[in-house]
């Protein structure tokens, strides 16, 4: 992928998709040795958001990332990153 395409175009869609699972699979686990190791949670996400900035900032620079963290807010609020749901 390009460092321009940020995020992938669809053709690339697929590909990514088995790659992101791939790659969540890890962080999972690396988040489950951090929280046997008593990290407080919140401490994990903090470091979790500084890497994953850094890296895409690294990647596809500022702007293109400052463009994708503008739609942040409206993504969180449609769920997107809402892992559960209580039903009671």
């Amino acid at each position: 992928m390009a460092a321009s395409q940020f995020p992938p175009n669809v053709t690339d869609r697929e590909k990514h998709s088995a790659e992101r699972f791939a790659a969540l699979s890890y962080l999972e686990e690396a988040w489950e040795g951090a929280m046997l190791d008593g990290l407080p949670s919140e401490c994990v996400a903090q470091a979790a958001l500084f890497r994953a900035f850094a890296e895409l900032v690294e990647r596809f620079g500022e702007e293109a990332v400052a463009a994708f963290a503008e739609e942040l807010p409206e993504r969180l609020r449609r769920g997107e990153f809402t892992l559960a749901v209580a039903t009671q």
